[in-house]
């Protein structure tokens, strides 16, 4: 049995003095930063910048979060780097307003870290990886001497939740995340991807701002939640399982954790994670709004081309466009992996045959005009 410690620390608003006494309780709660920094060293803080949203979206980290941990950092002896590589395409030009929306700007500039605009590339092998034995990378991550991961509690359209594994995801380089949805568009393929990237950043210390999280259509589209906690370990995996019990989430919903259990990389169950700090208890949201996006497979694993269209096209989830708040800008079908997305007359039109469910359109619209919807079979399926 796995006993490595996960901090629980209530915090319920984002005011200075809160927040720094949860995360200076959160950090004593693991041993204290010289346990996992040496002074001198640069650490990257990887934080959730999955889009051009403002901190009270609950779409991305919060800045004071963010400025907080770096002030705390910085005034051990190391220095800070905060980055994030979003969805689309990864340049100087679209950092500097993604920094300035978000807050990043203000949470460096106040605390003395600097931002990431070392926008290059490189390929990596991955000798502990599962499927991915190489990676394409974004640069800067490899260019620190730690990474801490600097998540956001959310609930997602595709994998249920996202914490502080899928917030690796971010040292992909924006337009590779594409290649790697389409490459695995089955679930859990995608999930051991995930985790292979994790394991490559392999970050010393991992935190979740839930302090204000997102439930329903996450991680951009969804609706604010006052969670009210503040997570961190040194295990992403078994903060992701503790994450997943104060969202009321089981292994069986959720692929990625299933696929963490199954690869030993975290305790078997939720009940078995060593907590130190609050009481986990106190902080399970019952009521957690989770999307409901599961498909439905029951022709085995090579049905016949001709059900397998039926099926893709009137059986699964699918994204559908709200065209009185689409704004035209094209976002989702740049951002589309399988490119099945076409702009006509301003207006986004979608080959639901070749969707591979990664609903990467909802999650990087900018003005949250996709849903996702199940049909009604799917519903009763899924309730038998």
């Amino acid at each position: 049995m796995i006993t490595i410690l996960v901090s629980i620390e209530g915090c319920s608003h984002y005011e200075y003095d809160k927040v720094r006494l949860a995360i200076e309780k959160s950090i004593a709660n693991l041993g204290g930063l010289e346990k996992y920094l040496d002074k001198g060293e640069t650490v990257l803080l990887k934080v959730n910048l999955v889009m051009r949203k403002p901190p009270e979206s609950a779409a991305t980290t919060h800045p004071l979060f963010v400025q907080i941990l770096a002030e705390i950092i910085i005034a051990y002896g190391c220095q800070v780097v905060i980055g994030d590589s979003p969805g689309g395409p990864f340049n100087e030009m679209l950092l500097k307003p993604l920094y300035k929306t978000t807050g990043m700007t203000d949470a460096a500039l106040l605390s003395g870290g600097s931002l990431n605009y070392n926008t290059s590339v490189c390929e990596v092998e991955n000798p502990n990886g599962l499927l991915q034995k190489k990676l394409t990378v974004v640069a800067f991550a490899t260019n620190v001497d730690k990474i801490i991961s600097v998540a956001k509690l959310k609930s997602h359209c595709m994998t249920k939740m996202t914490g502080a594994v899928k917030n690796m995801f971010g040292i992909i380089p924006g337009t590779t995340k594409a290649e790697y949805h389409f490459d695995k568009p089955d679930i859990e393929n995608f999930a051991d991807c995930l985790i292979d990237i994790c394991l490559f950043g392999n970050p010393t210390l991992s935190f979740i701002d839930g302090i204000i999280g997102m439930e329903g259509h996450g991680p951009t589209g969804g609706t604010t939640r006052n969670t009210a906690v503040v997570l961190a370990s040194d295990n992403p995996f078994e903060l992701d399982l503790a994450m997943s019990k104060i969202m009321n989430l089981s292994i069986d919903e959720v692929p990625l954790l299933k696929r963490m259990v199954e690869r030993k990389l975290c305790s078997e169950n939720a009940d078995y994670v060593k907590t130190v700090g609050d009481n986990i208890d106190k902080f399970i949201a019952k009521d957690f709004i989770i999307p409901k996006t599961n498909s439905v497979h029951f022709l085995g694993n090579n049905p016949p081309k001709i059900l397998k269209k039926l099926i893709q096209s009137n059986f699964q989830p699918k994204p559908v466009f709200k065209y009185s708040d689409c704004i035209g800008c094209g976002d989702c079908a740049l951002n589309c992996p399988a490119k099945i997305i076409t702009m006509k007359n301003r207006k986004p039109q979608i080959d639901l045959t070749k969707c591979i469910r990664c609903f990467c359109c909802q999650e990087l619209c900018p003005k949250n005009a996709v849903d996702i919807k199940r049909p009604f079979i799917l519903k009763v399926l899924s309730k038998l």
